[in-house]
């Protein structure tokens, strides 16, 4: 099998889909169902079978799919490596950023390290945390930066915490917040579970959502426009000094905080560029 036919099965097991497949791969759909083929002939098993939901993968298929995460990676560290031991002095650091750390924190610092270290090439995958999570879980990153509370089996470091706050370009009555028009915009679930547990702490009746919006950003906007108030991340509004913030807080009265991690395993730390961004991060304040 070719490397680019393990990524098939890759996308695919994702997807369950051939048309979603071949749109992400840049091919024609007889292409992925040619190579499917030549799979199953290769291994004398049929790797799956389409039907009016999409592609429905055998018990053999699966595990070929599933053994595709592996063998890219592998893949990539084999070359990883002959690179390190060539004349090559350049080496490739694979990040994945949230959307979010994306624009607000990390570019900089990227920009930093880049100047210590002038022979580094980033590749640089965004997404949502979650996406961001799978991609270092499956090792197709070295390095990822993660919003909120996951579990996770390899290493971790806290890169800074921010207040979560109610935000309004007017002044904020806390009390009255239920009978206030409020928007909404689409959140990770583990941070909707924090604002939603809050909630429930502090009113008898669910919020009134005035507007709802795709993203965070297209909050803000409407924030700064006066067209109601919202809970955010208080990072998203530093530039914003127009508008009234009050941070929220728990039973007790502590302040509750967004965390942002860097999430690696143990084994990257022998490519020598891993190591050295790592021990780079490490000594930043955040």
């Amino acid at each position: 099998m070719e490397d680019y036919d393990w990524l098939v099965l890759q996308v695919l097991f994702e997807h369950k889909n051939i048309t979603k497949t071949a749109q992400e791969l840049f091919v024609s759909q007889p292409s992925i169902t040619k190579r499917l083929h030549r799979i199953e002939i290769e291994f004398g098993v049929t790797i799956a079978r389409r039907g009016r939901r999409g592609v429905h993968f055998t018990p053999q298929g699966e595990f070929l799919a599933k053994s595709a995460n592996d063998i890219l990676s592998s893949i990539q560290n084999i070359r990883d490596g002959l690179k390190s031991m060539g004349n090559q002095t350049t080496e490739t650091l694979r990040i994945g950023l949230s959307n979010y750390s994306t624009k607000y924190k990390l570019p900089h610092i990227l920009k930093k390290f880049k100047v210590e270290n002038p022979n580094v090439e980033y590749q640089v995958i965004t997404g949502s945390t979650q996406e961001i999570y799978n991609l270092v879980y499956n090792r197709e990153v070295h390095i990822a930066f993660v919003r909120g509370n996951y579990n996770w089996p390899g290493q971790r470091h806290l890169l800074f915490e921010e207040p979560i706050c109610i935000a309004s370009i007017g002044d904020i009555n806390v009390e009255n917040l239920p009978d206030l028009s409020r928007i909404d915009y689409q959140k990770e679930n583990n941070f909707k579970a924090v604002l939603d547990s809050w909630w429930t702490e502090n009113y008898s009746k669910p919020p009134l959502i005035g507007m709802k919006v795709d993203n965070v950003d297209t909050c803000r906007e409407m924030l700064i426009n006066g067209l109601g108030y919202a809970i955010v991340p208080k990072l998203i509004l530093a530039n914003d000094k127009n508008l009234k913030k009050i941070n929220i807080k728990d039973k007790e009265g502590k302040t509750i905080l967004r965390e942002t991690w860097m999430f690696y395993y143990n084994e990257t730390l022998e490519k020598n560029i891993v190591q050295a961004f790592v021990n780079f991060i490490k000594g930043l304040d955040l």
